[in-house]
C-alpha cells in the first residue's frame, strides 16, 4: 500500500515540505512547462518553485495547444529561459526601455526532453531566449550536471528572479529544496552519498 502523500507538495506526508515553502509576489510572470516524466520525480523542483510564487503556473505535457493563445496576451515581454546561440544575458532586460514586466517561460526536464518540448512547440522555439550569467554552482548534490553551470529548474528560476526583481531576494524558495536534498542524503546514508556523488 503506497504511503500517504501531501496533495500540495507531493512529498510523503511524513516528509511534507509545505511549512518551508514561502509565498512570494513577483512582477515577473513565470510559466513552467514540465515534461510528464518529471512529475513523479522524487526531486520535483519545478513544483516547489511554482508553489512558492504567487505569479507562477505549471503546465505538464509535451504539446501545449493553448500556448500560442497564452503567449499572445498583451502586457508582458515574453522570454524563454534556455541557452542557445541567439540567447542574451537575462541581466540585460532590466535596463531596457521596454518597462513591461517579463513573462518567463521555463522548460522543465532533462536537457534532451527540454529540447524536445521546443521541437514539439514551435511557438516556444520562436521566443527570444535569455540565459543566466555568473550563476553560483548548483546546490543539487544528488544529480550530476551534464555541463558546467547547470542548475535545477528551481535554482534557475531563483537566479532569474533575483536579476529581474532586484533588489528583492528569492532565495527563500531554496529552503524546501535544501531540506529535500538533505533528506535524500540522510535516507541513503552519508557513506553511500560520498561514494556515489562526491567524485
Amino acid at each position: 500500500m503506497p504511503r500517504p502523500r501531501c496533495p500540495r507538495c507531493r512529498r510523503p506526508a511524513s516528509h511534507c515540505l509545505c511549512a518551508l515553502i514561502p509565498d512570494l509576489p513577483s512582477r515577473t510572470e513565470v510559466l513552467v512547462l514540465q515534461h510528464p516524466d518529471e512529475v513523479d520525480h522524487a526531486l520535483n523542483t519545478a513544483n516547489l518553485a511554482v508553489l512558492g510564487l504567487r505569479n507562477a503556473t505549471l503546465w505538464v505535457g509535451e504539446v501545449f495547444e493553448a500556448l500560442p493563445q497564452w503567449l499572445a496576451e498583451p502586457g508582458y515581454r515574453t522570454c524563454l529561459l534556455f541557452p542557445g546561440e541567439q540567447a542574451r544575458a537575462i541581466s540585460e532586460l532590466p535596463g531596457e526601455a521596454d518597462s513591461r514586466p517579463v513573462r518567463l517561460v521555463v522548460p522543465d526536464g532533462t536537457w534532451r526532453k527540454a529540447r524536445k518540448l521546443l521541437y514539439l512547440n514551435p511557438a516556444l522555439a520562436a521566443l527570444p531566449r535569455v540565459t543566466l550569467a555568473d550563476a553560483p554552482p548548483s546546490r543539487y548534490r544528488l544529480r550530476k550536471a551534464p555541463m558546467e553551470g547547470s542548475l535545477s529548474t528551481l535554482e534557475a528560476i531563483v537566479e532569474a528572479l533575483n536579476v529581474l526583481e532586484a533588489p528583492a531576494d528569492y532565495r527563500a524558495l531554496l529552503k524546501p529544496f535544501d531540506a529535500l536534498i538533505e533528506g535524500q542524503i540522510a535516507a541513503m546514508g552519508e557513506e553511500t552519498f560520498r561514494r556515489n556523488h562526491l567524485r
